[in-house]
């Protein structure tokens, strides 16, 4: 057996350890969670009329900027690239284990946020919806497969640090959207508390790796945490849209440095004791990992300069950004 092989096994009977912890936390986390659906959330209220209540709507969604709508198009698009996680999640964790029962739980609550979105801008017209479903196509079609090295513990990393970076970015859009829109702050504040759900599991989990296999589950961290591919990374106008967002002060580089500098304290990385030369070298490079992120989000925001965007599922309006 190669070294390779031998490290994977170690890790497979470190995850597989896990049962009675991932049982405990689905109790947990289905005991907080109140189940919603997007019918519930978007319907009119009782006695409402019908086409009264979608005029209405989209009468209020007038006031929401141009910037908002890319946000929610990028949200919604993300939340659509669901069938790539599901895939990944039973690929490295598989899908025939005890794992498959959080696989298929996640995935259910998860499938829930793409629809009530896309919903939500369909009766809103808000966005171009036909340019929103090509895209969603062509995300779908293009595939996502992240530099995780066939490495069960860079799943719980990246998840980690993901889903929290959407549930700050599906919470600051609806404040900012609910402004002019209030049904919209509703369906983002149920979307953001459920992804800040997930995170707290997958904190959790990589938490108990920690303690099971501190070395390897530190090299795993080190290579993820410098810097992670959003899961839209491959649909169409991708960066310009993140750029967007980042300008609108919704989510950037700043709020990243924020969730791994929230990572390293939860996880008590500085403090771990007793590592072998190849985890204090990891321990070493994860906690330098904040000033260079802090260096990347001052250069950036130092070579920012005013721009003009336009895009199509935007109804191609043009607008310029500081």
């Amino acid at each position: 057996m190669t070294v390779p092989e031998m490290e994977m096994l170690a890790k497979v009977e470190v995850l597989a350890d896990l049962e009675a912890e991932v049982h405990d936390l689905m109790v947990v986390h289905e005991a907080k969670r109140v189940l919603w659906f997007p019918s519930e959330l978007l319907s009119p209220p009782p006695d409402t009329d019908p086409d009264h209540h979608i005029a209405q709507l989209r009468e209020r969604t007038r006031g929401i900027s141009t910037p908002l709508r890319v946000a929610l198009a990028l949200n919604l698009l993300t939340e659509e690239g669901l069938p790539h996680f599901h895939r990944l999640l039973a690929v490295y964790l598989g899908s025939d284990s005890f794992w498959s029962k959080w696989t298929n739980l996640w995935t259910a609550e998860e499938d829930r946020h793409g629809a009530v979105l896309h919903d939500y801008t369909r009766d809103s017209q808000l966005l171009n919806n036909p340019e929103l479903e090509r895209m969603q196509f062509e995300y779908l079609k293009a595939g996502f497969e992240p530099a995780w090295d066939k490495d069960p513990y860079r799943v719980f990393v990246y998840t980690t640090l993901q889903e929290r970076a959407t549930q700050v970015s599906h919470a600051n859009t609806g404040k900012l959207a609910s402004e002019f829109e209030p049904t919209i702050g509703v369906v983002l504040s149920n979307v953001a508390k459920e992804e800040a759900r997930h995170y707290v599991f997958y904190r959790q989990i990589f938490d108990a790796v920690l303690k099971r296999d501190p070395n390897r589950a530190l090299v795993s961290a080190a290579a993820i945490m410098p810097s992670i591919d959003m899961p839209g990374v491959s649909m169409p106008n991708f960066r310009e849209m993140a750029d967007v967002i980042r300008r609108a002060g919704i989510y950037g580089p700043r709020d990243y440095l924020k969730i791994v500098e929230e990572q390293i304290r939860n996880w008590a990385i500085d403090a771990l004791e007793g590592l072998d030369a190849t985890g204090r070298q990891a321990q070493e490079k994860i906690m330098g990992i904040p000033a260079r992120l802090e260096r990347i989000s001052e250069a950036m925001e130092t070579r920012s300069k005013a721009k003009t965007f336009s895009f199509v599922v935007a109804f191609a309006r043009e607008f310029a950004m500081d």
